[in-house]
Parts: structure tokens; C-alpha cells; sequence
């Protein structure tokens, strides 16, 4: 089942499941310290994203949709 289209799905590739986590990361060669890059993760997928970001040491934070709330001037 699709979700709504006002729904946010995964960033995975091809997968379009509604989110369930934000995954907030930075990459230190582009962005400032404070800024936040934000990829959306649904359950199945939230392992694989985070070690994807997290071996290049761009992960900063993982927080559930409902809780994340993006910091000022993101």
C-alpha cells in the first residue's frame, strides 16, 4: 500500500515507504558545522542509511519523524 502522498516516504532507493525516522547528517567538506542535511528513513531501512552516512562519518543524529524538529536556518 502506497501511503498518502502527503505522507514522507524513505529516502532509500526505489523504496517508497512512509518514514518513520530522520536521519540528520553533515558533510564537513560542504557544510558548515551547525547545518544538517536530513535523509528520511522508514524501519526497514533506517540500519542500512545510518551505516551508509555513519563510515563516512556524516551521521550527526537519528530521531523518530514525529519527534524531529529541524534547527533554526536549516
Amino acid at each position: 500500500m502506497l501511503p498518502d502522498p502527503e505522507t514522507p516516504i524513505c529516502s532509500a532507493k526505489g523504496c517508497r515507504a512512509a518514514a518513520v525516522w530522520v536521519l540528520a547528517w553533515n558533510n564537513p567538506k560542504l557544510h558548515t558545522p551547525e547545518r544538517r542535511k536530513t535523509w528520511l528513513s522508514c524501519e526497514e531501512h533506517r540500519e542500512h542509511l545510518s551505516q551508509f552516512l555513519g563510515v563516512r562519518g556524516f551521521l550527526k543524529d537519528v530521531v523518530r519523524f514525529e519527534e524531529w524538529e529541524a534547527p533554526e536556518g536549516a
